[in-house]
């Protein structure tokens, strides 16, 4: 198993779960790093709420606010050439191309897994990466042939973004995110 993983997301906003994620897969393969890279325009889901910057700075005061030194924030996906889409194979080679050595540890939650066969050049992202997948209630981790997957035990999250959007929208006080990425977003009036 990689040493290296890549964790990938629109992360709008980060939360709780995402941290406890990443902190279960480093925990369980034995992680040296794991690199967030909030999505510069994700092909599936239509659109992040907040900005690209306003993203990677959440994650960026999440996972200092978090301590753990094996993460980092990488803002390989900014956009830079207007609406083009964001596709993990095209992010995995140019950190490749950067250095980073084959195979990288993919995580992904096990709804993203099962939809794999559609991702753009998903036969190429597959081999350069072995998934870390996080399962989701009631779902089955069940790679296609040829890939790679590891499946976290006991790593359910009852908490997504939309959920966390949904929350802060209502004026709930019990947001789960860190303290920083409250008082960020409050401050920037995202997601009002």
């Amino acid at each position: 198993m990689a040493r290296v993983a890549i964790f990938g997301g629109t992360f709008d906003p980060v939360h709780n779960g995402h941290l406890a994620l990443a902190t279960a897969a480093a925990d369980t393969l034995g992680l040296d790093r794991v690199i967030f890279i909030p999505a510069g325009n994700p092909p599936f889901k239509g659109g992040a709420m907040a900005l690209f910057d306003d993203r990677a700075r959440m994650l960026e005061l999440a996972l200092a606010e978090n301590g753990d030194t094996r993460f980092e924030v990488s803002r390989i996906e900014e956009p830079v050439d207007g609406d083009n889409p964001s596709y993990s194979v095209v992010t995995v080679e140019r950190l490749l191309q950067q250095g980073l050595e084959a195979p990288l540890g993919f995580i992904v939650g096990a709804d993203a897994f099962a939809d794999l066969t559609k991702w753009h050049r998903w036969n190429d992202l597959a081999r350069m990466v072995e998934f870390i997948v996080a399962p989701r209630e009631g779902s089955v981790v069940t790679p296609p042939p040829g890939v790679v997957a590891h499946a976290l035990p006991n790593v359910v999250s009852p908490v997504s973004s939309s959920a966390v959007r949904q929350m802060l929208g209502a004026g709930r006080a019990d947001i789960p995110v860190a303290p920083g990425v409250l008082h960020f977003i409050r401050q920037q009036a995202l997601y009002t």
